[in-house]
């Protein structure tokens, strides 16, 4: 039976309607993690430390795509939500077109930048040249990788998430064989997972791009439209948060990382890089979550159904929190298995990451939550607190944690500082929610 946005959502519905989103996102992660798991094992912890030190630049660059589609998503769902069809096709072609535009821009000054930012990021002289060739590869396919990004919120809200999933494990199949070929086969190095990572942004990008572009079986479609400020600047505003998200978390990995460089080497960002890659799959489940529920609420939101709005925000939070005591086991127990397959090779560093992904592991009690909390209110239009709880979450409460803690628990104060800034979050994404629970009646 298909389920469509306009459904009263059980527990059984709304897992079978988000599943999808969650895989999509944990299969986008784990082809992401392959990329270090070859580079580590072939090339060395060294082209692994480059690696991991220029992708935040990439990742902001990127991230414009997020903000786009999940910005822009809301707005065409709640249209969708209000039997708007017509306006609804248009704000879809238009966030399209944006991307596209905006994605060749940003490629032409990633390119031309790239090296003062490897230097900026704290590159060393054995990384700088691995830094500068994977960036630069990675930054040529940027009109790419938004697009897949645009398009994994906008398939959500054109009922159309196992068609997303689909295309995700093509797209990932796809990263993973090439890297095997590539860096394995061919011994290219970093510039072999650039463009195995390159190519399978690719297939995920154009595909459901030549899928709209056609007449389908879904409610959206690529029309003819001219680029409108309004809506235009309400999408941005509206995926503010997910930017900001983006951006912040781009940011303080790069303090981690000149933090680690400083107490501990080239070895504290080789470690920090492995609980990233784990952590892009365990947070995927909340992301993927809270992209599948988006839609949901914004159309439940346009066509004034409050008692809706009440169900998903009480299920969701019973589900985040539930999800948050299960991975933080996970974690803890899986944490030397792990360290061991990406740097078993050094018993230095094995033993580093091991200390630390146990530590880091707490903090996945509390970021589902958070997670979810920002994605709701981008879901209801509200951009501004949405993007208040995600900048106080990625880049005010872990910036002076990653600053303070080290000052009192040494090493240990960076690896905790996770955990604390999603504590603080938590409570103000308690506070935002209470707060507005009578203008949106979700409670």
């Amino acid at each position: 039976m298909t389920i469509q946005l306009s459904d009263h959502f059980t527990y059984k519905k709304l897992i079978r309607f988000v599943f999808p989103s969650i895989i999509m996102m944990v299969f986008t992660s784990i082809y992401g993690v392959i990329d270090g798991l070859f580079v580590s094992n072939f090339a060395g912890k060294t082209s692994f430390a480059a690696i991991n030190l220029i992708i935040p630049f990439t990742m902001i660059l990127g991230g414009m795509g997020f903000m786009i589609g999940t910005g822009g998503t809301a707005l065409v769902a709640r249209a969708l939500g209000e039997k708007d069809n017509e306006r609804a096709n248009r704000y879809f072609s238009m966030m399209v077109y944006l991307t596209i535009i905006l994605g060749l821009i940003l490629t032409v000054i990633g390119i031309i930048f790239m090296r003062p930012v490897a230097v900026f990021l704290g590159a060393t002289d054995a990384m700088i040249d691995d830094c500068i060739l994977y960036g630069r590869i990675v930054v040529g396919f940027t009109v790419a990788f938004m697009l897949q990004n645009v398009f994994q919120s906008f398939l959500i809200a054109a009922e159309k998430p196992k068609l997303g999933l689909a295309i995700t494990v093509i797209a990932g199949v796809t990263n993973m064989v090439l890297d095997a070929l590539f860096i394995a086969g061919f011994h290219w190095g970093v510039a072999g997972a650039a463009i195995a990572t390159g190519i399978s942004q690719c297939v995920g990008g154009l595909i459901p791009f030549l899928y709209f572009c056609r007449k389908n079986s879904s409610s959206l479609r690529l029309v003819k439209t001219k680029l409108a400020r309004k809506p235009i600047l309400k999408a941005c505003a509206n995926g503010s948060s997910e930017l900001m998200s983006n951006i912040s978390t781009s940011i303080v990995s790069m303090l981690y990382n000149f933090q680690l460089l400083r107490l501990v080497g080239e070895n504290g960002v080789s470690a920090y890089g492995v609980l990233m890659y784990v952590q892009f799959i365990f947070i995927a489940i909340y992301i993927g979550y809270s992209i599948g529920c988006a839609p949901i609420v914004s159309y439940h939101f346009g066509a004034g159904n409050h008692d809706e709005l009440k169900n998903m925000l009480k299920k969701s939070t019973i589900l985040m929190g539930s999800a948050g005591i299960v991975l933080s086991s996970l974690a803890i127990l899986l944490a030397g298995p792990l360290a061991k397959l990406f740097v078993g090779y050094d018993t230095e560093l094995y033993a580093l990451t091991h200390h630390a992904f146990r530590l880091f592991a707490f903090s996945f009690l509390f970021s589902g939550f958070n997670i979810y909390a920002s994605s709701f209110f981008t879901a209801l239009n509200n951009g501004g607190i949405s993007a208040a709880i995600s900048f106080l979450r990625t880049l005010v409460f872990q910036t002076a944690s990653v600053l303070i803690l080290p000052l009192f628990l040494g090493v240990d104060g960076i690896w905790w500082a996770i955990t604390a800034a999603e504590i603080f979050a938590c409570v103000i994404s308690v506070v935002f929610i209470f707060a507005k629970r009578k203008k949106y009646q979700y409670i």
